[in-house]
């Protein structure tokens, strides 16, 4: 028997990728003010309820002081208070679990001012503004507001964060086999900004993805990735009239197929769930329920 070429061998090796672990879901967590919570989020995509009239005002974290709460800006309020109703929901301690935030365009509204004031008048840019401007802001404010000494990053990848922010999630789960809390947030482009990027309204959302079930699991998770002609080019679609009010509502709306999909797990076999990375790389999402039996 002739001996493979390490040319041959390689190319075997390139052909058959691993199969990702299968995760596990807690503590889904939405807030937009049309739909105020998960509970009435999921309740709507069932079509069990009805969207918020008036909508809600922007939600007031907690996990900050009062003086903090008052001076956030929306990003850092909106995505802490999804990270916390996850936490939350988990039963985990806040303080223990590592952390990605994701975001495509951070704080448009300060970038806005920041921009203006730099061109106009340099000298009264407000510190408190430079500070919250920084991508990293609402991470940053939720590990000191928890006492979070575990990892933390902040991603963006435009169009694709939440897809990204997933998967950075997903695979420092399945490396480092320990929970971590995922949260995607982004605000509405004001300004100038409004030429260059479309972001229409307040839209948060949270997880936490675990190594392995507990009782406070709500869905199993199988993910893979799709290159090449294989990979989806857009997200999957919402199909609830309410969901569908939130489509390309901000890039975050790309998660709105895998909350739909949570929100009737139980209900309806659960379908894939498609995520762009790229123009020729997606991840692909199927929810499968808990045998509690």
């Amino acid at each position: 028997m002739s001996p493979t070429s390490p040319t041959s061998q390689m190319s075997d090796m390139n052909t058959t990728a691993p199969v990702p672990p299968t995760l596990y879901i807690e503590g889904p967590a939405f807030w937009t003010p049309t739909l105020p919570g998960w509970d009435a989020a999921s309740a709507a995509f069932r079509g069990e309820g009805a969207l918020a009239d008036p909508p809600a005002k922007r939600p007031a974290p907690q996990v900050l002081a009062p003086a903090e709460r008052r001076r956030a800006p929306d990003t850092v309020a909106l995505a802490l208070e999804v990270a916390a109703a996850a936490m939350a929901a988990s039963g985990r301690n806040a303080a223990d679990v590592p952390c990605v935030f994701t975001s495509a365009h951070g704080d448009l509204s300060i970038n806005d001012y920041m921009c203006g004031t730099l061109a106009t008048d340099p000298k009264v840019l407000s510190p408190t503004k430079f500070h919250n401007s920084v991508h990293n802001a609402a991470v940053g404010y939720w590990t000191i507001g928890t006492g979070c000494m575990a990892a933390s990053n902040a991603v963006s990848a435009y169009a694709h964060s939440f897809a990204s922010g997933l998967l950075e999630a997903a695979v420092q789960c399945a490396a480092d086999q320990e929970p971590v809390l995922l949260v995607g947030y982004d605000t509405p482009t004001v300004g100038a900004l409004t030429s260059v990027t479309d972001s229409r309204g307040l839209l948060a959302v949270a997880l936490v993805l675990a190594p392995a079930p507990t009782e406070r699991t709500v869905a199993a998770l199988h993910w893979s990735m799709a290159s090449g002609a294989d990979a989806a080019t857009e997200a999957t679609q919402p199909r609830s009239d309410a969901a569908k009010s939130l489509a390309g509502i901000n890039p975050m709306a790309d998660a709105l197929g895998l909350f739909e999909s949570l929100a009737h797990l139980g209900k309806e076999p659960p379908a894939p769930v498609d995520l762009p990375l790229s123009p020729t790389l997606s991840l692909r999402l199927q929810l499968q329920p808990l045998n509690r039996s």
